[in-house]
């Protein structure tokens, strides 16, 4: 039976695999340390971590195959990708590419964390997702999948489209069952600019932390839906339909949409 340790940490970076210890185990989390995807895969064969935090730049295989070889293998663990070439399409390649989250570095210790915690209620959603608690009803969700007609970026924001050209733009619901209650939610203004992979709203929860919503669509907003402001639980009540974010006038829609993902195939 394999050991089951919280977080591998991939990095070829002393000065990251360190912050990373440091942080982590002063929140009680067992952390071990591989200096490459190979040696990473390697240990995986043995430990079976909750999380696992990827850079994306490394000698051998690079963060982006190391998703691939995850996938190729079925292997359900988490990752969070970081690098310090942080650009817009590396967030995006990184989600759409199956990790759950992207940290640029170098990153603060609230940011680690915000990730680190996230992602670990993330597994933890998953895991109660593949197996319910004694005494559930067969029909209760884990969290309320994206309607089949939208598109996500990764797990953390859905776009839909809309026929008068404009496209409206949400946090999933998934994305929200990562954190604890939105205490508040800190939104850009109509006529701002959003680009895709780049973040377009900060959810502060309960306990301080304050997470970052990733843009599925570049574009132009055209109207923000400013009553979650004053009332940021309507988030949470109603992600899909009365908590959108913004509508938005998308400048280049179709090369956005390559890079999401139909949400019909969630349920295949």
């Amino acid at each position: 039976m394999k050991t089951v340790r919280d977080i591998l940490v991939i990095d070829d970076e002393d000065v990251i695999t360190h912050a990373v210890e440091r942080v982590c185990s002063a929140e009680g989390l067992t952390v071990d340390v591989a200096e490459s995807a190979t040696s990473g895969l390697l240990r995986m064969t043995h430990v079976t971590y909750r999380l696992i935090i990827c850079d994306v730049m490394m000698a051998d295989v690079d963060g982006f195959e190391f998703l691939a070889e995850m996938s190729r293998t079925h292997t359900r663990t988490p990752v969070i990708m970081s690098t310090g070439m942080s650009t817009m399409e590396n967030a995006v390649r990184a989600l759409n590419s199956g990790a759950i989250d992207f940290i640029p570095k170098p990153f603060t210790a609230d940011e680690l964390l915000t990730a680190v915690r996230r992602g670990l209620k993330y597994a933890r959603l998953q895991d109660d997702a593949a197996a319910p608690p004694p005494g559930s009803y067969p029909e209760s969700l884990a969290w309320v999948p994206c309607p089949a007609q939208y598109y996500r970026l990764g797990y953390a924001s859905w776009l839909a489209t809309e026929r008068s050209g404009t496209v409206r733009v949400g946090v999933t619901d998934l994305f929200l069952r990562t954190l604890d209650t939105a205490q508040a939610i800190s939104m850009a203004a109509v006529g701002d600019e959003v680009v895709q992979g780049s973040t377009c709203a900060t959810i502060t929860a309960v306990d301080g932390l304050e997470h970052g919503v990733f843009s599925p669509v570049t574009g132009r907003i055209v109207e923000a839906n400013t009553a979650l402001t004053r009332a940021p639980a309507g988030l949470e009540r109603d992600p899909y339909f009365e908590g959108w974010l913004y509508r938005v006038l998308p400048s280049e829609l179709q090369y956005d949409l390559k890079h999401l993902t139909a949400c019909s195939s969630d349920r295949m």
